[in-house]
């Protein structure tokens, strides 16, 4: 793995176990995460998507060491983040922060929204009691509010302005990783893209690296420079935003943009869809094999037996890795396999 890079992960787990009777022996796992590997850049945005169930907030939150790995090792600035003792990982938790799905869930209706953003502050004793509260106005500014909102209670605003709230609590400590956990799908649609590009211009200001898990792939193109397809608990697909948008070599990847709207009555009658048939296994019980197989148009008997490497097809210089045994080089790809979005 890259030295040069902010975040690793390789081979990374996370397993639920599945207990029962009444001496809760285990008798099996939900394999949430099972075997993912990446690498994130500083400065970058590398967007995760996929279906509900795939595991991409387990792996927002194993990274963060809000739920612990079961196997495989993250590495936070060359550190594994599993080796730290509580006083070491609680000083790394400085750097790292978390954007949640919901911000009405994510913050106390009893406290003010001004001592919701400034708890980072209290927790890891950054400045004095006045340089915390200055903080706290210069954040809300941040995020596009006004500093006199400090003292209002979260009943008090609006769906997007609680997450924009929550932003600012996020960026307190001044993180230099940020997980953003499906951070628009809680807002209405008018919303949305005012969060993505506040969440634009604030990794170009402080030259913050996101992990951006969304559904919704419009978005995660707006925003992202490298993306990752994931299907229950493992990475299909990973390259630049480009690539994976304009030639995606994973038949679940086609599934996944097909079903993206195109506003052009001439280019959507022309494109070809890629139905899925049924719906994702369980991650109790995931397919031999291939994971995607039991829903792929172009499934094989090699794809019921072997499971298929995660391998480099990209062309010089850029890296467009894929986990399937019928996929090609782009470079290989006829006319009439390129898909026509």
């Amino acid at each position: 793995m890259s030295a040069s890079a902010l975040v690793q992960v390789e081979n990374l787990e996370v397993h639920f176990p599945i207990r029962r009777g009444l001496l809760k022996r285990k008798v099996g796992a939900i394999r949430a995460v099972d075997g993912v590997t990446f690498e994130l850049f500083r400065g970058e945005t590398l967007g995760l998507v996929g279906e509900s169930g795939s595991g991409k907030s387990t792996i927002g939150r194993a990274l963060l060491h809000l739920e612990k790995p079961t196997g495989g090792e993250a590495r936070f600035q060359d550190s594994a983040l599993a080796s730290m003792s509580p006083s070491e990982l609680r000083r790394a938790r400085r750097h790292m922060q978390m954007i949640f799905q919901d911000p009405h869930a994510s913050l106390d209706p009893r406290v003010p929204v001004g001592r919701a953003i400034r708890e980072p502050l209290d927790i890891h004793r950054i400045g004095t009691a006045e340089a915390r509260a200055e903080r706290v106005g210069e954040l809300l500014g941040l995020v596009g509010m006004e500093p006199q909102v400090a003292g209002r209670y979260p009943h008090e605003f609006s769906g997007g302005q609680l997450q924009r709230i929550g932003i600012a609590r996020a960026l307190a400590t001044s993180p230099e990783f940020v997980v953003a956990d499906e951070p628009i799908s809680a807002l209405d649609v008018s919303i949305q893209a005012q969060i993505v590009n506040l969440l634009g211009d604030l990794r170009r200001e402080l030259g913050l690296t996101y992990l951006f898990i969304a559904h919704d792939l419009s978005m995660v193109r707006h925003l992202s420079d490298r993306v990752a397809v994931m299907y229950l608990g493992r990475i299909m697909e990973l390259g630049e935003t480009d690539a994976v948008f304009g030639r995606p070599l994973h038949p679940y990847t086609k599934a996944l943009l097909s079903a993206i709207p195109i506003p052009d009555p001439e280019r959507e009658a022309r494109r070809r869809r890629v139905p899925l048939q049924g719906d994702i296994p369980s991650p109790a019980n995931p397919p031999s094999g291939c994971r995607f197989r039991t829903r792929c148009p172009q499934a094989t008997e090699i794809c019921t037996k072997e499971d298929p490497e995660f391998l480099d097809l990209g062309e010089t210089g850029h890296t467009h890795r894929v986990a399937c045994h019928h996929a090609h080089s782009p470079s290989k790809l006829t006319s009439s396999q390129d898909p026509a979005w």
